[in-house]
């Protein structure tokens, strides 16, 4: 496929919260994001080149996920150590190593690494080398 059949430049999710400047201060100074840019209700912060979209014109809409894919769990301690809300304790599934944060509006921000060798997998009745 060349350039000139691609259609999506990329995705960005856009999650809906009750007060755009608090948030923006909130992905900024807790989490580690910077503002690309803001407008009234909407505005746009990101984190080592990948943009997730803050609109206070969704503000009553239901929370929303965010998956977001690390290198390796250092995120997991950093935000905790920042006093984000852990909605769950990390966990090693067959599809990730996981952890889930909330952000002050209920938005999860679903942070994920590659499984873990060293850890069993969690739920499902699994355990790393064995069938179900």
């Amino acid at each position: 496929m060349n350039h000139s059949d691609k259609h999506v430049e990329c995705t960005i999710p856009v999650l809906p919260v009750s007060n755009l400047q608090r948030s923006l201060r909130y992905y900024n100074e807790v989490l580690g994001f910077g503002t690309d840019w803001c407008g009234e209700v909407v505005g746009s912060v990101s984190r080592d080149g990948h943009a997730v979209m803050l609109s206070q014109a969704l503000s009553e809409t239901t929370r929303n996920w965010v998956w977001i894919g690390l290198h390796d769990a250092t995120l997991f301690d950093e935000w905790r150590s920042r006093g984000v809300k852990v909605k769950q304790e990390p966990q090693n599934h067959e599809w990730a190593y996981e952890m889930k944060f909330e952000d002050p509006d209920g938005n999860v921000l679903w942070l994920g690494t590659e499984p873990r060798e060293d850890l069993p997998f969690e739920g499902i009745g699994h355990n790393k080398g064995t069938s179900p």
